[in-house]
């Protein structure tokens, strides 16, 4: 994979300046609502642990009534990546939609006081709400999350701007905006743009139930895109095998970039005939939430900066290790101190 390139030498689009990201994100603009609970309280309310499930409006709302002391933070997956690569210091901007309520606008300034661009300005009026995820985590850390899409399920191509897509050196995308087809042309549309203009694109597979749902357009994608990021249940069930390397093997001979996290065991990365495992030390998480988006930050924080495969992969570790030590979904320490502490920098 060649090196990527200086944003800063990207083309500007006529005499207007333009600004040129490290990392673009495109996703899912979800408000998380955070609650702690135990095992009884998730049987008595039908929520299935550990995992992410779509609801309705009307079941949103009753589930959010339900929470005891909880807390709101920007999330969705894609945003809680570019938050921790904002903490590293990186240039970024977020392609979502939220409404022009109060959810929307709490989303898009917090993103920006976090150091990420919210380049599209919340939608007046409109019937759909700003999409809020219901995150009830356990005591063995685990989360169960319970998202009501909202508007954040309209993003379209329409919401992508040229100016903003073809100025990116790094392009991440959501597996989950694949369940609807105008999540997917905007993809397909900000994965065009930013390619064409000499960027790298690439994907997050979200979940194994979100690959079920979409797995012969992920099977097409992971051939067209830079690099793909998936745990080990994702990659077994893209390629619907139950060994992990018949899966790897497959997925280094239809992608440039293959990375596989495995939740506390060894990360493996691949690229042509390289292949890369980093060790990985088993943390007891206060909160799960947010450690699949952190070693995403971590790991595209390294590759933005042109590091090896290894300290791009270790980087990604300590990334999830700090948010799991803590609830919520974005870092509260000092990523760059961290690596500087294990001698990354």
């Amino acid at each position: 994979m060649r090196g990527l390139p200086d944003p800063r030498s990207l083309p500007v689009r006529g005499e207007d300046p333009v600004t040129r990201y490290d990392v673009i994100g495109i996703g899912n603009a979800i408000v998380d609502v955070i609650s702690q609970s135990d095992d009884q309280f998730l049987d008595l309310m039908g929520i299935q642990k550990g995992i992410m499930q779509l609801v309705e409006r009307d079941r949103g709302e009753m589930l959010y009534g339900a929470m005891e002391n909880r807390r709101q933070a920007p999330g969705g997956s894609v945003a809680n990546t570019l938050a921790g690569l904002g903490n590293l210091g990186l240039k970024t901007g977020f392609i979502g939609r939220v409404r022009d309520d109060a959810l929307g606008q709490f989303y898009a300034r917090e993103m920006a006081e976090d150091g990420t661009d919210f380049v599209n300005a919340p939608v007046a009026g409109g019937e759909l709400p700003t999409s809020r995820s219901m995150i009830f985590v356990s005591p063995d850390g685990e989360r169960s999350m319970n998202t009501y899409l909202g508007i954040s399920a309209e993003l379209g191509p329409e919401d992508v701007a040229e100016e903003v897509a073809a100025n990116a050196a790094l392009l991440f995308l959501e597996g989950y905006l694949y369940d609807k087809d105008k999540g997917k042309a905007a993809f397909e549309t900000a994965a065009r743009l930013t390619r064409a203009a000499g960027g790298k694109a690439g994907i997050a597979l979200s979940d194994p139930f979100c690959v079920d749902r979409h797995r012969a357009d992920f099977r097409q994608l992971v051939t067209e895109l830079d690099y793909v990021i998936g745990n080990e249940h994702e990659w077994k069930s893209l390629y619907e095998v139950a060994d992990l390397e018949d899966a790897l093997t497959a997925a280094a001979a239809d992608c440039g970039l293959v990375v596989c996290t495995r939740s506390g065991q060894d990360v493996v990365l691949l690229r042509g005939a390289e292949r890369v495992v980093v060790p990985v030390t088993e943390v007891v998480p206060v909160d799960a939430t947010g450690a699949g988006d952190l070693f995403a930050a971590g790991f595209l924080y390294g590759l933005a900066t042109g590091t090896d495969l290894a300290t791009a992969g270790r980087m990604g570790c300590v990334a999830a290790a700090e948010v799991i030590s803590h609830y919520g979904a974005r870092p509260e320490g000092d990523l760059t101190a961290l690596f500087q502490a294990e001698g990354l920098l």
